[in-house]
């Protein structure tokens, strides 16, 4: 306790089996040693009992724990010299090493554990929190969690929220909370070709199915193939490209390039260029989007074919209707969701929603009506 290593030494020279004594509060020589940084001492007690890096206290923490809480990093990279695997004990609720540096403020701590445990840093307590959730509830800096590079982007806790939506929880009544969310907020935009990269499965099933339907039209095109042979056609030829070649032109162009585009897309994610390399990456979301026209051009031009001529108009209408009801859905759910991110940032700074315009206040009203029922749940 008072750094007395050279009496620490001759007593465990005639006495190794004091190293292993625990006090009433469980704690060992190698606890106490680590709780007041004497590297020294902390050494001879290894020397003669290494196991006790693993003994815990009443607290559930061992000798590493102990170290890094009162922010002792040369006695951490001691400690970790011996043996990494006893910082891997999880603590209370299932807490790890780097959220009790959080909780504490040791960020010299922090660091070194980092570099020698990364794999740490994305791991989840019994809440589901890591330590980025808790250094937002502490009001800790974050600029080093948010640096380092296995911090997983838009991890949620147990409650399915994510940092940013824990810090906006809080009251802004620090000085820090302007720097924390614009932090968190640079953190949680993630570029066009980082989300691609997340979604290669769904793009891989939507260019699959791109290419089977394509090469199902060009297969069967409407109107079917002539059955038999004449002067004018032969048995197998598309009925279209004689009755209405222009049309027939129209469709094989759109078909094949949706099935080339669709290919070319399908190969640069197998081979794994579209994730390694941005120009390909960028050929891949081109030939996507090239893709998607094009089979839609295809639709249009199978259903213009199969339709009666006295329906052409019914049909335009149709698709007009659609395309404009889809729109609109889109557009009503852009402004909805909103209008109702406004009245959840307002509600939570105590703000006077009664001063907004009449429109509002009445959806403000549906969505505390909704949230009263338990109809919304979260920020989603």
């Amino acid at each position: 306790m008072h750094g007395q290593s050279a009496i620490v030494e001759e007593v465990l020279r005639m006495n190794p089996r004091l190293a292993r004594i625990p006090d009433s509060q469980k704690s060992s020589p190698l606890h106490i040693a680590a709780a007041e940084g004497h590297v020294k001492i902390a050494s001879e007690l290894l020397s003669v009992a290494p196991e006790m890096c693993w003994w815990r206290d009443d607290q559930g923490m061992n000798p590493v724990h102990v170290a890094a809480m009162n922010g002792h990093v040369e006695l951490v990279e001691h400690l970790l010299g011996e043996s990494c695997l006893p910082a891997m004990d999880r603590l209370h609720r299932g807490q790890t090493v780097l959220h009790l540096c959080v909780k504490h403020g040791q960020f010299r701590a922090l660091k070194v554990l980092v570099e020698k445990l990364g794999e740490l840093v994305c791991a989840k307590d019994d809440d589901g929190e890591t330590v980025l959730h808790l250094a937002v509830r502490c009001n800790q800096t974050i600029q080093y969690l948010v640096d380092n590079k296995t911090v997983e982007r838009q991890t949620r806790n147990s409650m399915g929220k994510t940092a940013l939506q824990v810090l906006n929880e809080s009251l802004p009544h620090t000085a820090t909370y302007t720097k924390i969310k614009r932090i968190l907020i640079n953190l949680s935009n993630e570029s066009y070709f980082e989300v691609l990269h997340k979604m290669t499965d769904v793009t891989m099933v939507v260019v699959i199915l791109i290419a089977t339907m394509a090469f199902q039209a060009a297969m069967s095109p409407p109107g079917g193939m002539w059955e038999h042979e004449t002067l004018s056609h032969r048995a197998g030829e598309a009925v279209l490209a004689s009755t209405n070649p222009t049309m027939y032109r129209h469709l094989v162009r759109a078909n094949t390039t949706a099935f080339v585009s669709s290919l070319i897309t399908i190969f640069l994610i197998t081979t794994g260029l579209a994730s390694t390399n941005f120009f390909f990456m960028s050929a891949a979301v081109y030939a996507t989007w090239v893709s998607l026209s094009a089979i839609v051009i295809s639709y249009g031009t199978s259903v213009a074919v199969i339709t009666p001529k006295n329906k052409a108009m019914n049909l335009i209408v149709t698709l007009l209707a659609v395309d404009l009801n889809t729109f609109g859905l889109i557009l009503a759910y852009v402004v909805i969701r909103k209008l109702y991110l406004t009245w959840k940032t307002k509600k939570r700074q105590q703000q006077d929603l009664t001063a907004d315009a009449f429109v509002r206040r009445v959806f403000y009203w549906i969505f505390h009506q909704l949230e009263t029922r338990v109809f919304l749940r979260g920020d989603r």
